[in-house]
């Protein structure tokens, strides 16, 4: 698959936007999702289904903004976007992108007309820090706009970007009845150490796919993790650039517990922290797991925020940030397959997210016994069917379940998730998926 001779793989999302292309009602579609997700790459892709593309990026061409603090008429712009790109804007025929459009607010604004008076013609927005502006246009285009949410690859894209579809396959098919293979079980493991090193940052991907050279996808690592601390200085208005550095780098020591805002720095006033915290989940950098009690669906409706954890938003990044040795990873037994940071439980959280609906943004839960001297906590509650499904994540291939027993036994679930290094597998009412296939689960 060549785009402009450079290599695009093939991401979820694809089938979402050939679906949107094709659907006679389409609206104008925004794309959401951190910096350097793979959000341009994939609307490229997509263009090269239309006979014209049009793609206009507003921090690349500050002087095109111009045209929409003129008028708003989605047909008076298009034919000023015409001349300027001496290009046919044909509704079926052309594609619009507007790229970086956080950066022209009156872009955003001129969506919901386009809904209105254009509906014919395709267009697409995408940005990053995209939260931040919509909170500046109070009377955003709701129900005239369709959002699509995404996020770095998955464990499933990985694979398929390097051309294992076939063992792709295999792991799709297997289930609890149908274990896999244990040759194939343990390349998946294999492939699984090398996800959580390279991560699922589009450029990272193609470095390892290309080079198999993990030193070269750090230098990538790094360069990603510069971009996102030069963006901090854009939020300089709301919060000071060093407070928010600081609370990224707790949010990554402190992955897989509950946020302790003390651990961020002891002079620093917890308003400012939280603050810090919410940008960064607005950027999409980092993603709360929130306390739920879990005594019936919507989970969101018996929520704690005191009790809140985060998750960096990258495996790759992560072991970036915190500098971790790579052979922690890579040479370490089933048990002790991850090290400092919590990866399994990163890695986890950040599938369920990436398996879910790209149409709405997805939240994360866990529970906590908070009964004085109770000790149970599992990490990932979900809902499924009216049903409250706990999951537990384990790094190796042992560990107690006694969290596991006692929340299904308090909750009356009829059945509870452990991941880990294990083949896929039944003990009792608790149904085992490994780390590698928690897909199969969430999908179903």
């Amino acid at each position: 698959m060549q785009q402009n001779n450079s290599l695009y793989f093939t991401r979820a999302i694809d089938l979402h936007l050939k679906k949107w292309k094709e659907d006679v009602h389409h609206k104008p579609l925004l794309l959401r999702g951190a910096r350097q997700v793979g959000k341009s790459s994939a609307v490229r892709h997509l263009s090269e289904s239309f006979e014209v593309f049009i793609e206009v990026n507003f921090e690349r061409n500050p002087d095109i903004k111009q045209l929409f603090s003129a008028s708003l008429n989605p047909k008076e712009i298009c034919s000023k976007l015409s001349a300027i790109y001496n290009l046919p804007i044909q509704p079926g025929k052309t594609l619009v992108f507007f790229d970086e459009i956080q950066a022209c607010l009156p872009a955003i604004a001129s969506l919901r007309f386009f809904y209105e008076e254009y509906p014919e013609l395709h267009v697409i927005a995408a940005g990053s820090l995209l939260e931040f502006a919509l909170q500046e246009i109070p009377s955003f285009g709701v129900g005239r706009i369709r959002s699509l949410y995404m996020y770095p690859f998955s464990f499933n894209e990985f694979l398929q970007a390097q051309g294992l579809d076939r063992l792709l396959e295999e792991k799709r098919n297997a289930s609890i009845e149908h274990s896999m293979l244990e040759a194939l079980h343990k390349k998946l493991i294999d492939y699984l150490r090398t996800f959580l090193l390279v991560g699922g940052m589009p450029e990272s991907v193609k470095t390892w796919i290309e080079k198999s050279d993990y030193l070269a996808c750090r230098y990538i690592q790094n360069d990603i993790l510069e971009t996102f601390i030069d963006d901090f200085a854009k939020y300089k208005k709301r919060i000071s650039p060093v407070v928010l550095q600081q609370t990224l780098r707790s949010v990554a020591l402190q992955s897989g517990s509950k946020f302790v805002y003390s651990q961020v720095s002891p002079d620093m006033e917890a308003i400012k922290i939280k603050e810090a915290l919410e940008l960064l989940s607005m950027a999409g950098i980092i993603m709360p797991v929130t306390h739920t009690s879990a005594n019936g669906v919507p989970l969101g409706a018996e929520v704690n925020t005191k009790f809140r954890k985060y998750l960096f938003m990258d495996t790759g990044l992560l072991q970036r940030l915190l500098n971790l040795d790579m052979d922690n990873v890579l040479l370490s037994s089933d048990v002790n397959l991850v090290n400092k940071g919590t990866l399994a439980e990163v890695f986890v959280g950040l599938e369920l997210l990436k398996y879910g609906s790209c149409y709405e943004r997805q939240e994360l839960y866990y529970w906590l016994r908070l009964e004085k001297g109770a000790q149970a906590e599992i990490d990932y509650v979900l809902s499924k069917s009216d049903a409250i499904i706990p999951i537990e994540v384990k790094a190796g291939t042992k560990g107690s379940m006694q969290s596991l027993y006692r929340f299904m036994e308090l909750k009356k679930s009829k059945f509870g998730i452990r991941t880990s290094l294990e083949n896929f597998g039944r003990i009792g009412n608790i149904e085992i998926y490994p780390l590698y296939a928690i897909e199969n689960f969430s999908s179903n």
